[in-house]
């Protein structure tokens, strides 16, 4: 994103000011080391969407394992036991996952998660700070500002809790640089390292890449409409650059994208249904929950849940970015920018449209793209994340331009920096929200599960998960370093070895079911041989040799169930502990 500079030359700015510079990265660091604040160093607590961190944090393990052990980075058998897990096919974060081995190895996955989001946050803003003031804006200021809002909104911070490939875009800044170069000096140079980054990025997050094409995509057209003379003069070089990386990233990525979509454990479709989650209008001026003035209430109605509250921005950020629109028309740049903000918020809103929850019945522009390849697996309400850095930059431009705009004894600077104050301050975030989680047992933390668990054999944990359920044998493995192998987990895999239809988890075994009733209702059932014959024939398939019972609500009619399944097991080092190897041979 960048405009031609004035005098032809490429669109640099003014020099660095190195103190300037790091005190502006250091206080996006500070903020997000805030935002996090609640969970470093307590290792029972987890963000509000706790599934999703065992997830990452498991992710993130298995990159400093495959770094390690020399393990294949795109497939993992230490779950989901016997088939394990297509990790391309999922959000395994490799991109990040991999620099943080070393944070893995020294303190953990909590650590590791917890720097990845302080990285994803800070990163982001960083990345948008850089860009502004090298490329549109020459108050240090301005662009500081826009990198606040581009890291830091409401819709950032909600997916910094659970969605680390989401959160994490500070490659998308240095991606648009190399696209929209204002130049057409070294084509082949900069092609080569807009494929290298597509590369990487698609191993921090697709999603993410998905949407920058598409933003990037109606920038460049709304860009050509307004400004045809510049678009003739620039096409060539911007072509080639694409080329190159096409050809660039298309080699990188060529088997990494074929195991994701045709190699083992490969799936089509998603296990939801995407277009169900979607962003009521009203949304877009209301309060996020994790603001200065949010409530838990009004934000559940107008998003499908917390992580997914991607607009929020609240009517005085909104006000802001039409007047910058109207002040800074003039500026091809802008009408450009307000094309893809004006897109992306209409898809945000899914079909049909809703407002303060009550649906419109009038259709959405979503409907054109739920069935285009790739776009119909998107979450609709997240593109409304396509706006944030809109509004950053529309921000900076704005606040840059007032600063020189005092004329006549009028304060403009001072006027229009209140009101970008006053519109920003009630979008303040507030710490992420955490839940308490139950720690890893003593028997699994400590290895005693290794006198039960010979080579090929697993570790079940009790109640095995089901679907979309939390995993606690996900948890156990990834703060353990991916010791012992379980079946199950949190993740999307084919229905069946026949039917590549996506699900959450492994399919389901009758027993794992059963579990899961008693876990929910409290109810102990009345069992049958039938019953018994079946729970060996389950624990049979997953190669177990032992079942763990750790914390756990209802805890005790699980644990009278499985004794009358199995037979009677034991307390040892704060679990209950069933020993079926006599079961499973």
């Amino acid at each position: 994103m960048a405009e031609p500079a004035a005098d032809g030359a490429p669109g640099g700015r003014s020099r660095w000011i190195r103190g300037v510079d790091l005190a502006v990265v250091a206080g996006y660091l500070g903020l997000a080391v805030l935002l996090t604040s609640r969970q470093w160093g307590r290792p029972d607590r987890l963000f509000h969407q706790d599934n999703d961190q065992m997830l990452f944090e498991w992710m993130l393990a298995r990159a400093a394992r495959a770094v390690t052990g020399g393990e294949h980075p795109l497939h993992s058998a230490a779950l989901n036991a016997p088939d394990g897990v297509n990790l391309m096919a999922n959000t395994s974060v490799l991109g990040l996952g991999v620099p943080l081995t070393p944070v893995t190895l020294l303190f953990g996955t909590q650590a590791a998660f917890l720097v990845a989001v302080v990285v994803s946050l800070a990163g982001t803003a960083t990345a948008w700070y850089v860009l502004l003031a090298r490329r549109l804006v020459d108050s240090r200021v301005a662009a500081a500002v826009g990198g606040l809002v581009c890291g830091f909104a409401p819709g950032m911070v909600a997916q910094a809790g659970a969605h680390l490939h989401m959160a994490a875009q500070f490659l998308v800044p240095p991606v648009l640089a190399l696209v929209f170069r204002p130049d057409a000096d070294r084509v082949r140079r900069h092609g080569v390292a807009l494929g290298l980054l597509v590369a990487y990025q698609v191993f921090v997050g697709e999603e993410v890449l998905v949407f920058l094409a598409l933003a990037a995509g109606t920038f460049a057209v709304a860009y050509a409409l307004v400004d045809r003379a510049a678009a003739r003069r620039l096409a060539p070089a911007f072509l080639g650059r694409l080329g190159v990386g096409a050809l660039v990233a298309g080699a990188l990525l060529a088997y990494p994208l074929w195991f994701q979509f045709l190699g083992p454990y490969h799936y089509r479709g998603m296990p939801f249904h995407a277009r169900g989650f979607q962003l009521d209008a009203a949304s877009f001026t209301a309060s996020a929950r994790q603001t200065v003035l949010g409530d838990r209430y009004v934000p559940g109605l107008l998003s499908p849940n917390p992580t997914e509250e991607n607009s929020f921005f609240g009517p005085g950020l909104l006000v802001v970015a039409v007047v910058a629109v109207v002040w800074l028309w003039h500026r091809p740049l802008v009408p450009a920018l307000a094309a893809v903000g004006a897109f992306a918020a209409l898809l945000s809103l899914g079909d049909p449209v809703r407002v303060d929850g009550a649906s419109t019945g009038l259709p959405g522009p979503y409907r054109l793209l739920a069935g285009a390849p790739l776009l119909d697996l998107v979450v609709p309400a997240r593109f409304a994340l396509i706006c944030v850095p809109v509004l950053g930059v529309l921000v900076a431009l704005s606040l840059d331009r007032a600063r020189s705009a005092d004329a006549s004894g009028v304060p403009v600077r001072l006027l229009w920096g209140g009101a970008v104050a006053a519109a920003l301050l009630p979008l303040a975030p507030t710490p992420i929200r955490t839940v308490p989680a139950w720690p890893v047992p003593a028997f699994v933390a400590g290895g005693g599960w290794r006198a039960y668990v010979p080579n090929g054999r697993t570790l079940v944990p009790v109640p095995p998960v089901t679907g979309a359920g939390v995993s606690p044998a996900m948890f156990w493995s990834a703060r353990t370093g991916l010791a012992f192998t379980a079946p199950g987990g949190y993740f999307i895999g084919p229905s069946a070895a026949d039917d590549p239809t996506a699900r959450w988890g492994a399919p389901d075994r009758p027993t794992a079911e059963l579990l899961r009733r008693v876990a929910e209702t409290g109810q102990v059932p009345v069992l049958t041989d039938a019953d018994r014959r079946q729970a060996v024939t389950d624990l049979r398939h997953w190669r177990a040799a032992v079942l763990v019972q750790g914390g756990l609500h209802r805890g005790d009619p699980v644990r009278r169930t499985v004794d009358q399944l199995v037979g009677p097991g034991r307390e040892v080092d704060g679990a209950w502990v069933w020993d079926v190897r006599p079961l499973t041979g």
